[in-house]
């Protein structure tokens, strides 16, 4: 409907469909759902979502507020993106989801950045918008910036266990990711420090205790 600006040609109950037109229930032209689609962009509001999941229902659940003001200012300070692009940043404030073709669409416009699924908002669009700050809690820091900061910890305050070091770099860690996944980024960047011989362990595997290495400067 959206793609083709277009009814579809063959009703499953015609018999309701006449008695509906005759009640003036329904739009003859077939531009309802698109009409809904765009007077929701024009408001900066969320998009209608259409639930088909019941075998022959069709549920529909229009927002009537605002989920994401960067998404909200993106559409007010970019009035002529397609409808397409909208409906695919309406996916990602919600966090629906896009699939890797529809990131590189949205990539090649500038509109996000970020390795795809853990997209965000793109920086340009965060400068216009007055979300830098947000931005860069959600982009997050180089590598090396959180590798510094384990050693530093692990030099003055060593040994430490694992707690101290999630304690602290979780907090710097991009917003983006989920606990889960800033769990696993933690002990990836500590595992990289150990082969690297710059960290050993002087406790046990389950509860380890890092020290700076001997060949560490």
């Amino acid at each position: 409907m959206i793609t083709q600006d277009a009814p579809q040609p063959v009703y499953r109950n015609p018999f309701l469909v006449d008695a509906m037109v005759e009640l003036n229930l329904i739009d003859t032209q077939g531009g309802g759902i698109k009409r809904m689609f765009e007077t929701q962009r024009r408001r900066s509001f969320p998009l209608p979502d259409y639930d088909l999941g019941t075998s022959g229902e069709v549920r529909v659940s229009i927002p009537g507020r605002i989920l994401d003001e960067r998404y909200t200012r993106l559409l007010m300070q970019q009035p002529d993106l397609g409808l397409g692009q909208v409906m695919l940043l309406d996916r990602v404030q919600k966090g629906d989801g896009v699939s890797r073709e529809e990131h590189k669409q949205l990539k090649a416009a500038g509109l996000v950045e970020g390795r795809y699924p853990n997209i965000i908002v793109a920086e340009a669009i965060a400068k216009a918008t007055g979300e830098t700050a947000r931005h860069i809690r959600e982009r997050g820091f180089d590598k090396q910036y959180y590798l510094d900061l384990i050693l530093e910890l692990v030099r003055t305050h060593g040994p430490v266990g694992r707690k101290e070091i999630d304690d602290v770099l979780i907090p710097k860690l991009p917003d983006r990711l989920t606990g889960d996944q800033k769990r696993v980024r933690v002990r990836n960047l500590v595992q990289e420090l150990r082969r690297g011989g710059q960290i050993e362990n002087r406790g046990s595997r389950g509860k380890p205790k890092w020290v700076a290495s001997s060949q560490d400067g």
